[in-house]
């Protein structure tokens, strides 16, 4: 391309390599057999898909217990970890639930939702509710697009003007197998036409 630099890149094969990605734990609940049982699922591929009104989306394969029980309500929700969580968030995505109360097994607490039945994660700094309002067939995942119907944050990471302080937070980021925290804030938003 004329006037472009010559900046030398590899190609490499397609894969997932937007990075980072928040890594979440997803709280779901449902009726199985009879009996009521709550879930966590860690996913990296969660992400805001609207605004207005808001929303969010995460990627789940059909194969894994948590799909099912979402499906079934429709509903769940997304915790934020802070980094410090890192232990117990590998620790939920390499068990099953069919097998295990990752609860019990990583000693998180399930606290009551203000809107839904699934719990949110005691110990997360946010936690947002969600209402599941579209399912599509992605490939190997379904990606489950849901409206954001309450947010719990603790007092601790909510600024003087009712922000949620992403430093505060201590937000759980992965990449490329590899779990990261964030670094130093570089600028805010419009910061460049200043």
């Amino acid at each position: 391309m004329p006037g472009s630099r010559d900046i030398p890149k590899k190609v490499l094969s397609a894969t997932t390599a937007l990075y980072p990605m928040p890594a979440v734990l997803v709280s779901c609940a449902g009726d199985t057999g009879g009996r009521w049982k709550q879930n966590l699922i860690t996913l990296a591929w969660a992400g805001i898909a609207s605004s207005e009104p808001p929303m969010v989306s995460i990627a789940v394969r059909p194969s894994r217990y948590s799909h099912g029980l979402i499906s079934s309500t429709g509903e769940f929700t997304v915790n934020v970890p802070s980094a410090g969580m890192c232990d117990a968030v590998d620790l939920c995505g390499n068990v099953s639930g069919r097998d295990h109360d990752k609860f019990a097994l990583t000693g998180l607490t399930p606290a009551p939702a203000q809107t839904i039945r699934p719990p949110i994660v005691a110990e997360c700094p946010v936690s947002l509710e969600c209402r599941v309002r579209h399912r599509f067939a992605g490939g190997s995942h379904d990606l489950f697009v849901a409206e954001i119907v309450a947010v719990q944050a603790s007092e601790s990471v909510v600024d003087a003007k009712g922000r949620i302080d992403v430093a505060l937070v201590d937000p759980l980021c992965y990449g490329g197998g590899v779990y990261w925290r964030l670094g130093e804030r570089l600028g805010t938003y419009g910061h460049s036409r200043k």
